[in-house]
């Protein structure tokens, strides 16, 4: 009983965060990836895409592309349709046009370390080692969207080169931004010209992103009250892991997703994951060896 009296006094003061639980629309689109894997910055590209006319910052963000962890449904059900929803959850059957983002987990655990220090979940001692080993065993604070493998292989496993799926690698969104935006921008069915590519482009930068994390992240949901001293926007780059995850930590993590990790395009540094790897190749996402910018079909 007071558990239900809870919810309804939440519901009615938008406290209540709608994480998998609200109503989702045939026209909605949702923005999904496993944290740290480029997802602010896609929904920026995407809301430029979308409203070109009005400058997108951390203070309309919300309004323009809900984040479903951070917003009530009751706040999600208010936005017009159709709408674009941002999201970090597992395989959900209802979401029927996905934009999943996925990138290497080695330079997600890299990130995922300061997320938490600016969260205040960890204490800056925390090892790293440590962190990448519950980031290994889903004994994060995002427990309940699963593992990287467990919430990236949701996706791949059930919607790969279906319909209404687009996969983006965050690698390939940095090294070709336009090509990927206009992929993005097919998907949508949202018109594009030079102009429209090379606005959202600058406007969506990590430069620019970073500003204005300087100038309003003291009142956007997601870093409002977090640690200042630690960037939510980060660099904006691939591959650190290299010279800043200890070989432990690699071999870890690629001992646990090589085989999903291959299918993905990202190269094994290990040599016992290389092993078990090939050992899973044969039986495990053998579709997805093609080509990831191949658009599914129609």
């Amino acid at each position: 009983m007071i558990y239900g009296v809870r919810r309804v006094v939440k519901y009615i003061l938008r406290k209540d965060i709608a994480s998998r639980d609200f109503p989702v629309y045939p026209d909605d689109a949702f923005i999904v990836s496993y944290p740290r894997s480029g997802n602010t910055w896609t929904r920026f590209l995407v809301a430029n895409l979308l409203h070109p006319d009005e400058h997108v910052t951390f203070a309309n963000i919300e309004r323009l592309v809900p984040d479903s962890e951070a917003q009530s449904a009751r706040y999600l059900k208010a936005i017009p349709r159709p709408r674009a929803i941002k999201s970090h959850q597992y395989f959900d059957p209802r979401y029927k046009k996905v934009i999943y983002i996925v990138r290497d987990p080695r330079d997600v655990a890299l990130s995922y370390y300061d997320f938490q220090r600016k969260y205040r979940h960890i204490e800056d001692g925390y090892p790293l080692s440590r962190s990448v080993n519950d980031f290994v065993t889903g004994n994060l604070s995002s427990w309940d969207w699963g593992t990287w493998g467990e919430n990236v292989g949701s996706w791949i496993a059930t919607r790969y080169r279906q319909a209404g799926f687009l996969l983006l690698r965050y690698e390939d969104i940095l090294a070709d931004t336009e090509r990927e935006i206009t992929r993005i921008a097919a998907f949508l069915d949202i018109p594009t010209s030079p102009q429209l590519l090379a606005n959202t482009i600058e406007r969506s930068s990590a430069k620019r992103l970073r500003s204005l994390e300087r100038a309003q992240g003291d009142k956007w949901v997601s870093t409002k009250n977090k640690r200042s001293d630690i960037p939510f926007i980060r660099s904006a780059s691939s591959g650190g892991w290299k010279n800043n995850l200890p070989p432990e930590s690699v071999a870890a993590i690629e001992a646990e997703w090589g085989h999903l990790m291959t299918r993905l395009g990202y190269e094994l540094a290990s040599e016992r994951a290389m092993a078990v790897s090939s050992g899973r190749a044969a039986s495990n996402f053998s579709a997805l060896h093609l080509s990831l910018r191949e658009d599914p079909p129609a």
